[in-house]
């Protein structure tokens, strides 16, 4: 009996060593696939404005029908994040709480502003419906060829002067916030920043 509970505790223990060791092997692997896959940067696609530059500054409507500016520099120094969607895309949908809470948590230095095109009857809906009131809401074509709109979600990120620092098409919240990143960092792309990283490196 005693020798049976001996040897059944000491396979309990080598299987304990061995899922330890197991358990490390997968975390080291793990540790390799983080620095090997890099974050994934706003797609960047067509021809877009050139980043550095000033956009043109645009005047629109919101959805009371009162002209809004959009562009130029910032009479309180705050970036601004103009989000281009529409009510009948899915993932301009999914990403509006991500959309809402960056608007909330940089309010003191980012101002965010929702931008589309159609009939100001269905976007008051989609607005009352998608809880999104707070923000600024603005209507017209011109904007969205202003800054070569291809696709949608879309997004540009442009500095308290009206510069344009980053832009892209955003399908995730990870895309979305590469564009602060891009600011931060002084780079067109947080692709671009990670193409001539990997240059250097080489």
């Amino acid at each position: 009996m005693t020798e049976a509970l001996l040897v059944s505790n000491a396979l309990l223990w080598i299987a304990v060593v061995v899922l330890a060791a197991l358990v490390v092997a997968l975390l080291r692997q793990v540790g390799v696939l983080y620095e090997r896959i890099a974050p994934a940067g706003a797609l960047v696609t067509g021809n877009p404005l050139p980043v550095g530059e000033a956009p043109p500054v645009v005047t629109v409507r919101d959805l009371a029908g009162v002209p809004a500016t959009v562009g130029g520099a910032s009479p309180d120094g705050r970036s601004t994040l103009l989000f281009f969607l529409s009510p009948s895309c899915p993932v301009c949908k999914t990403l509006l709480p991500v959309v809402r809470r960056i608007a909330r948590d940089e309010a003191g230095a980012l101002r965010v502003v929702l931008a589309s095109d159609g009939p100001p009857a269905e976007h008051a809906a989609f607005v009352r419906e998608a809880g999104i009131g707070e923000l600024p809401y603005v209507l017209g074509a011109e904007l969205g060829l202003a800054y070569r709109v291809g696709k949608l979600p879309h997004a540009a990120l442009l500095d308290g002067a009206g510069v344009l620092r980053a832009q892209g098409l955003v399908n995730t919240r990870e895309h979305l916030e590469s564009l602060f990143e891009a600011k931060e960092r002084g780079v067109a792309s947080l692709d671009a920043y990670l193409n001539a990283t990997q240059q250097e490196v080489a």
